[in-house]
């Protein structure tokens, strides 16, 4: 019979219990609503170049540390940074102007999570700025226990591990990496899921890409949502 951790639910089956829920912010947690596309196109215009031959890579690599995409487009560092800064601009624009808004149920999965005992963090591609500007808009600055960018990480984004490692670094929370789960919208979320040697990696399907994309890329479960997280969760606890 599974103990229970006051709660009235599972905390663990033979594989034991998910401790740590490291979750991606938008097209996970947060309706992106396409406003990573704005803002890229309104940077690259601001630029003086024109967005429509580039926007196939940032779909492609949704997920990925935003100035490293810019990087890979312009291929000079000091250009790199300025389209990065136009792009956190223009984003934190959007944002103001209140268009932004969670994922439906999403607020309350990561309610339920914390309920069953877990840690939750919140990880992005966006300098802290921009993840700052969010969480202040949606009103989570306190919903989870941390929240993650790459500079937080030592600059290097999905696909790395170095987000989800640094949150199981940073706390304490689980014992080994298979304690954790890792969900997300991406390819980038699933290959970083993978490298960090989560037991669930979970793809959503509320963001950037599709089934075929989560699964080829080592999602272990895929979900309409991330409302179905807590659910998926205690299933893969019970097995």
């Amino acid at each position: 019979m599974d103990e229970k951790n006051g709660t009235g639910k599972p905390t663990g089956g033979t594989k034991g219990a998910i401790k740590l829920v490291v979750l991606d912010m938008a097209g996970t947690t947060v309706a992106d609503g396409g406003l990573v596309e704005r803002a890229f196109s309104a940077a690259v215009r601001r630029m003086g170049a024109e967005p429509e031959s580039m926007l196939g890579h940032v779909r492609a690599t949704m997920g990925e540390s935003k100035i490293s995409v810019f990087r890979h487009l312009f291929g000079d560092e000091a250009k790199a940074q300025q389209a990065n800064t136009a792009f956190e601009t223009a984003y934190g624009e959007l944002v103001a102007a209140g268009h932004i808004a969670p994922v439906a149920g999403a607020r309350d999965a990561i309610e339920e999570l914390r309920a069953d005992g877990r840690t939750v963090v919140l990880t992005t591609g966006f300098a802290r700025v921009t993840q700052d500007a969010i969480l202040d808009a949606l009103g989570w600055r306190d919903l989870v226990e941390l929240t993650l960018c790459p500079a937080d990480a030592g600059g290097r984004g999905r696909p790395y591990p170095d987000m989800v490692l640094a949150a199981f670094l940073r706390t304490g929370a689980a014992d080994g990496v298979r304690e954790m789960a890792v969900a997300g919208d991406t390819s980038y979320d699933m290959l970083s899921g993978v490298r960090s040697g989560a037991r669930i990696v979970a793809g959503v399907l509320t963001g950037a890409h599709d089934r075929d994309a989560l699964e080829a890329n080592g999602a272990t479960h895929v979900l309409a949502s991330v409302a179905g997280l807590p659910a998926a969760l205690a299933a893969a606890e019970a097995e």
